[in-house]
């Protein structure tokens, strides 16, 4: 007899971690990788973080928090917000997930229904749509470009017919664009206006290059806003990231929380006390990634890399390859082959163009990045 499996895992994978393990076969076999296809930085934790969980180790019984987290780290985030944004937030709207994959759970499941129609930017991180559709809630892909810097308007929100939410990511992956503050006040007034639920990715901030990423929390209370530990704060296999939640959901996501994780993870929640106090390590990283930045943007076009969306913040490049190939994944499992450079292909974020797009991650060393693009002129010459 064949026992059934469900149809909700019947989602598309996240390619870029399929790209990673083909990556990392590669460099098991003996021959050299060069990754810029992992979104994460290649700094480790800073080491005030390494201090605090190993004092933590010896010192504390590590058993469960509240399920929305540390009472202690949750009002460190909401210094953070008075210290970075000049805002004052509640502690009591702020939930600690795990990572902040599962803070993008807990915001579908709290804030919409089994058919709801929740828009999404095309391209945009393919897990917002793999997560929303096994709860069956309807997917409206609002197809963005260069005329709007790849980021969603109000007119094309119109366009896109009812809506129940609205997912933006300033800097977005894989683009790296952002919503300058009017943009962001339009959408979350807008939003407002037509009875959408903004929810607002966040998980980049902290990492721009020519002017500061702007939070939805400035203009309104209504939205979901989500941020992470990972990026900025370097601290990604700790698997720790936050919510910041309209107070009519909180009760809604403890509840989710509480049956489906328990708690966070309490040695993480721990050893991110410390991370608030290493801003200048931090930034230092952030210092790097504008250098590679730089790097990358002199150098990839005289690769062939013409056409590249606007690298505002996070630290990627995505670069049509529309003149080199209409088989993005063919021509990234090649790269990887014949040059070592594993990148991303865009399929991965768009279904409709991704065949002629490529995402490149420079949160990797000086060397390493201005290595890959010696290999890439060299490949493509």
């Amino acid at each position: 007899m064949v026992l059934k499996i469900a149809r909700r895992g019947a989602i598309p994978p996240f390619i870029v971690m399929d790209v990673m393990r083909a990556a990392n076969e590669r460099a098991a076999a003996g021959a050299d990788v060069l990754h810029l296809e992992v979104g994460q930085p290649s700094t480790g934790a800073p080491e005030r973080v390494i201090r605090a969980a190993e004092a933590a180790l010896r010192s504390d019984k590590l058993g469960y928090t509240e399920a929305l987290g540390l009472p202690a780290l949750r009002e460190k985030i909401a210094q953070h917000y008075r210290a970075r944004y000049g805002l004052s937030v509640d502690p009591a709207r702020i939930a600690i997930t795990t990572g902040s994959s599962c803070a993008f759970l807990l915001t579908f499941l709290s804030a919409f229904d089994a058919g709801d129609r929740v828009a999404l930017t095309c391209p945009s991180y393919p897990a917002y749509k793999n997560i929303l559709t096994p709860l069956g809630i309807e997917i409206a892909e609002i197809a963005v470009d260069g005329a709007t810097r790849f980021q969603p308007t109000l007119a094309l929100l119109d366009a896109a017919g009812p809506l129940d939410g609205l997912v933006v990511a300033s800097p977005s992956n894989p683009t790296g664009s952002m919503l300058d503050a009017a943009a962001m006040r339009a959408l979350v007034e807008g939003c407002a206006l037509r009875g959408i639920r903004l929810i607002s990715d966040e998980i980049y901030h902290g990492i721009t290059y020519d002017a500061p990423a702007t939070t939805a929390l400035a203009f309104g209370s209504d939205m979901i806003v989500v941020n992470s530990f990972s990026k900025y704060f370097s601290m990604t296999g700790w698997r720790l990231g936050w919510m910041v939640l309209p107070p009519d959901l909180v009760r809604s996501a403890e509840c989710l929380a509480q049956n489906f994780f328990v708690a966070p993870p309490t040695l993480s929640q721990l050893a991110a006390l410390a991370v608030f106090d290493c801003i200048v390590e931090l930034d230092a990283n952030v210092a790097s990634y504008a250098g590679n930045r730089a790097l990358l943007l002199e150098e990839l076009p005289r690769a062939g890399f013409r056409q590249i969306a606007p690298p505002d913040g996070a630290f990627y490049i995505y670069a049509d390859v529309g003149h080199l190939t209409n088989d993005s994944t063919e021509f990234c499992r090649r790269m990887l082959e014949e040059t070592g450079v594993a990148a991303t292909p865009g399929v991965d974020f768009d279904i409709r163009l991704g065949h002629r797009f490529v995402r490149f991650c420079y949160a990797g060393s000086n060397a390493d990045t201005a290595e890959a693009a010696r290999r890439l002129k060299n490949w493509l010459k």
